[in-house]
């Protein structure tokens, strides 16, 4: 009789995950020591992405958060299809990986005790892009806060707009920055965290509209990408260029906050407001 008695197609179990890889230093990382630091490097400080849901309740307060406009998804309004399959392939795929209907979710809740409405990205859905449904989302909380005067709050992560919808995508530059300039009008603050990657058309819109403008540590933001500007101007770029340390050097933004603070950081600057 053979030794080996392993049926033929019978799967491998998978291994589970034990260390991560920072991105930044290459060093592994403990996994519960990655998860229990939220995602961020020990060693050089480098912030991992991290998923709307989980961000959202390191935000709010326990039991405090509940999501709003969550059955606003994307339209394949131009019947999109490329060589990897249709759009709407691609929305219905990236929904069942996410859990979510779009790559922003929205929602109220309290920071620090004090009432507040969120708009948070999830680059997990379509790279974070910009799309029709991403647009009116952030429209509609930009609503709901000057409906019910409160502070309103985006965190960005982003590749740009959503080239499958074209110039509806681009569209919702302009749709969501008068959203959130409306919002002067009552002298609601708007702060925008910018995390990593902001770039293209969030950038180029209501991501550095923020009365506040603050970021993660070393969270890329820029619009176009390295590459096109250098070839653009013939010139080198520096090193840290379209770093959030880089913009802050040169005015852009207005602080660069930890992870583990962004709360206690946020709570502090709504008090302010809220006196």
């Amino acid at each position: 009789m053979g030794w080996y008695s392993k049926e033929i197609g019978e799967k491998k179990q998978q291994k589970a995950t034990l260390w991560i890889q920072c991105k930044g230093c290459k060093s592994h990382i403990w996994e519960q020591e990655w998860v229990k630091n939220l995602n961020v490097c020990p060693n050089c400080n480098y912030h991992g992405g991290i998923t709307a849901t989980h961000r959202a309740n390191l935000l709010f307060d326990k039991n405090s958060f509940y999501e709003l406009f969550a059955d606003v998804s994307p339209v394949d309004s131009l019947g999109f299809k490329d060589l990897k399959g249709s759009y709407e392939d691609k929305i219905t795929a990236n929904k069942n990986k996410t859990g979510i209907n779009e790559a922003v979710i929205t929602g109220k809740g309290q920071i620090e005790g004090i009432p507040a409405v969120a708009a948070i990205m999830d680059f997990r859905f379509l790279g974070g892009s910009l799309g029709s449904g991403t647009g009116e989302k952030i429209l509609q909380a930009a609503n709901f806060a000057y409906d019910h005067n409160l502070p309103y709050i985006v965190f960005s992560a982003s590749g740009g707009a959503r080239m499958q919808e074209g110039v509806l995508s681009l569209m919702q530059m302009a749709k969501t920055c008068a959203g959130v300039a409306r919002l002067n009008k009552k002298n609601i603050p708007f702060i925008s965290v910018l995390t990593n990657p902001t770039t293209g058309g969030v950038t180029a819109s209501y991501a550095m509209m923020g009365d506040l403008n603050i970021s993660e540590p070393g969270a890329v933001i820029g619009f176009a990408g390295r590459r096109v500007i250098e070839q653009t101007i013939g010139e080198k770029l520096p090193d840290d260029f379209q770093t959030a340390e880089y913009l802050l050097e040169h005015g852009f933004i207005d602080a660069i906050v930890n992870r583990k603070d962004i709360k206690s950081y946020l709570g502090n600057v709504l008090s302010y407001y809220n006196r």
